[in-house]
């Protein structure tokens, strides 16, 4: 006799998208912290899952559920960190200093 199996999907109960929130990026669940800025804090910053939970007062799950969720969608990530930074460049390279 075999045992059926279930298949959760952990992200969907910790990670929302709604349109007009956060520029309409994925982000924790009733937190409003970005999905990338747990893929930053974690692989540009080097800080581990407790450290991360610690330092925002997050669980280890909703951690573990943001970075599951920016390395399902890699790509996207990625894509929204270079739009961000071209728009830091543009935005840096249009001001013009107010004191000469």
């Amino acid at each position: 006799m075999t045992t059926p199996t279930a298949a959760y999907n952990v992200t969907s109960a910790h990670i929302t998208q709604t349109p007009g929130v956060r520029g309409g990026k994925p982000c924790i669940t009733g937190r409003g912290i970005k999905v990338q800025n747990v893929y930053i804090w974690h692989e540009h910053l080097g800080m581990s899952a407790d450290e991360i939970a610690s330092a925002y007062s997050l669980t280890l799950a909703q951690v573990h559920a943001a970075l599951t969720y920016a390395f399902e969608h890699l790509d996207e990530i990625r894509a929204n960190l270079l739009e961000s930074e071209r728009t830091a460049a543009s935005i840096k390279q249009q001001n013009i200093p107010l004191i000469k």
